[in-house]
């Protein structure tokens, strides 16, 4: 099986004090991605020391719609502070596709064709940005730019993943240069 890492979630705030963290969950299947026994890898962030490379989920439960989760390797409050902010990451099949038609994963979106909605070329995604409001995608424009599109239906109507295309609804400043800028 040919697998890829897809980020899951990212630990909270401590909940009590038995190791218990809320998850800002970043997956459309907390259910299957956070069941007891799953190995996650853990991502600190920048200019965090800590130690924790993986975490192995011990229980999970939801609680005023946030899914609060206790991992093996976080025994109590002091240890649930220091893992304040780690990103988690799963292994899943490259095949699969996430269960909602709108939910892509990272992969499938990295090189795909950017055309605004009158067809014309504007770059090529280079990466995702993953906010903490929403995912922004990095597109490369063939001047060579970097701009940030704010990855909701609104700017981004159209993902054709078998045509290798995503289309734009471009905005001037967004993707094309504002007038005074070019």
């Amino acid at each position: 099986m040919n697998t890829i890492e897809v980020v899951v979630g990212r630990i909270g705030k401590p909940h009590g004090l038995r190791g218990e963290v809320s998850i800002d969950v970043r997956t459309d299947e907390p259910d299957r991605r956070f069941a007891p026994g799953t190995v996650l890898r853990a991502e600190p962030p920048k200019g965090s020391t800590n130690p924790l490379r993986s975490v192995t989920v011990q229980s999970v439960r939801w609680h005023s719609s946030r899914l609060l989760a206790r991992f093996v390797e976080v025994p109590g409050r002091t240890e649930a502070e220091a893992a304040r902010g780690l990103l988690l990451h799963a292994d899943v099949d490259a095949s699969e596709s996430p269960a909602d038609p709108d939910e892509f994963y990272d992969h499938q979106l990295i090189g795909l064709a950017a055309y605004d909605e009158e067809g014309v070329h504007l770059g090529e995604v280079t990466t995702l940005v993953h906010g903490g409001a929403q995912d922004l995608l990095t597109i490369r424009t063939s001047d060579g730019r970097d701009t940030l599109v704010p990855f909701v239906k609104a700017l981004v109507p159209v993902v054709d993943l078998p045509g290798g295309r995503i289309v734009v609804a471009d905005r001037p400043g967004l993707v094309t240069p504002l007038p005074e800028d070019a």
